[in-house]
């Protein structure tokens, strides 16, 4: 295992910066609510809309409309198209799945050998680079068999028990992160007699850090870890204003303090942990090269997506035919990466990211641009999915709408039942 290196060219990539601003920022902002000027246009403007159906209308009959000023999008289409990776390759997967066996070993391995401690610590590194997903059923188990040790038949077997607080912490916050039920009655050994938690914890900026990101996996009504958030942003900022010594400590504590674990979005996350883990003296080389490699290699997957989304976008005309409405498809598929980034789920986030760019549309149809009138005609046609109803902008929402929804139908049924769905309608 010792003797397992890393090539000094494997890098991590992300989507290269065609973008005027920074890449999160941008995602962040582009999805924005109506700006704060919506303004009524002239009806110049709105005929070129619809006068795609009704080229004998007149620019005079056609009511007043509205705009969000909505800036056109920032991705060009020829520039995502063009996006490749040589992580697609067969070396690289080859050797991500000779990675996987190694670290299987080590579980086990950390499982029989090592402190509870130790073993939490590798679970919440494999989970922050990324690369948990691989292990889910190692990982379940062994907190799962904790789990059973400690708190197994309703009862608290920590109790009477010394605890220390970063270990204590980290394993609540494993527990609860994978579904298990830990009271918040654990971290009442660290209170004094006011039901405070006791001051000497605010030298302790690991275990704080640990409390502080385990604070957030509350429900509501659990006073105890809402004190824990209190205390901990408190302790963890003055530690942080004196200045830590330790470099590393205090790189997680300022990214801790801009956002915790549980709130951020979980690739990007994953992007910034792997180069600070790097960093580590003590950084393990085998989990470090499984991480790289595996980001670059799901990453190279959702590109692949990506192209074939942005070309549909493209086809249906959608961001030609109604300008009015945001063209934000690259940041609908950010969105179904944030909650569903693993390879194999490429089809829910294809499905994900088409139906909320067809929601933006009809919201900004709704919000901005349609009469009453037109809305409640809109509204009814899509009740009745009769396409015949609509005109104007109408019916072309709706048609990518009924296209979009019925082929995707069909490939589904298609692939799930090994048919060809194709020649029936709905």
């Amino acid at each position: 295992m010792g003797g397992i290196t890393i090539t000094t060219n494997m890098r991590l990539f992300m989507i290269p910066s065609y973008k005027p601003t920074s890449y999160n920022r941008l995602i962040v902002s582009s999805f924005g609510r109506k700006p704060s000027k919506v303004w009524c246009k002239g009806s110049t403007a709105a005929a070129h809309v619809t006068g795609l159906d009704h080229p004998s209308s007149h620019v005079q009959h056609d009511p007043p409309r509205r705009s969000a000023n909505y800036g056109p999008t920032v991705w060009d289409f020829n520039y995502l198209q063009s996006l490749n990776s040589e992580y697609t390759g067969e070396r690289y997967l080859r050797r991500v799945s000779e990675l996987k066996v190694e670290v299987k070993k080590m579980l086990v391995q950390e499982k029989e050998l090592s402190s509870v401690e130790e073993l939490l610590e590798l679970i919440d590194e494999l989970q922050r680079l990324g690369i948990s997903y691989h292990f889910e059923d190692e990982i379940n188990q062994i907190l799962g068999y904790l789990y059973e040790q400690k708190y197994g038949g309703g009862k608290n077997n920590t109790e009477g028990k010394e605890k220390d607080l970063y270990s204590t912490a980290l394993e609540f916050r494993l527990l609860r992160q994978h579904g298990f039920i830990v009271p918040q009655e654990t971290f009442d050994c660290f209170k004094n007699e006011r039901g405070d938690l006791k001051p000497s914890l605010g030298d302790d900026t690991k275990g704080l850090l640990q409390l502080y990101e385990a604070s957030f996996l509350s429900t509501p009504g659990e006073k105890t870890l809402e004190l824990a958030r209190e205390f901990a942003t408190i302790s963890l900022q003055k530690n942080f204003d004196e200045n830590m010594d330790d470099e590393n400590l205090a790189l997680l504590v300022r990214h801790a303090l801009e956002l915790p674990i549980h709130w951020r979005v979980q690739r990007p996350n994953t992007r910034w942990f792997i180069e600070a883990y790097e960093r580590r003296a003590d950084a393990n080389p085998l989990l470090l090269e499984l991480a790289k490699l595996d980001f670059n290699i799901v990453q190279a997957t959702h590109q692949q997506e990506l192209k074939h989304i942005y070309e549909w976008w493209k086809q249906t005309g959608l961001a030609e035919k109604l300008p009015f409405a945001r063209d934000r498809m690259v940041e609908c598929y950010f969105w179904a990466i944030g909650f569903l980034f693993h390879p194999q789920y490429g089809y829910a986030r294809i499905i994900t990211a088409k139906a909320i760019a067809l929601v933006l549309v009809i919201d900004d149809i709704f919000d901005v641009y349609g009469t009453p009138e037109e809305l409640q005609l809109f509204n009814n046609a899509i009740q009745r999915w009769m396409l015949k109803l609509l005109t104007n902008f109408q019916a072309i929402c709706k048609s990518v709408i009924w296209h979009s929804t019925t082929s995707s139908m069909r490939r589904h049924m298609t692939f799930s039942n090994n048919k060809d769905f194709s020649s029936f309608h709905i």
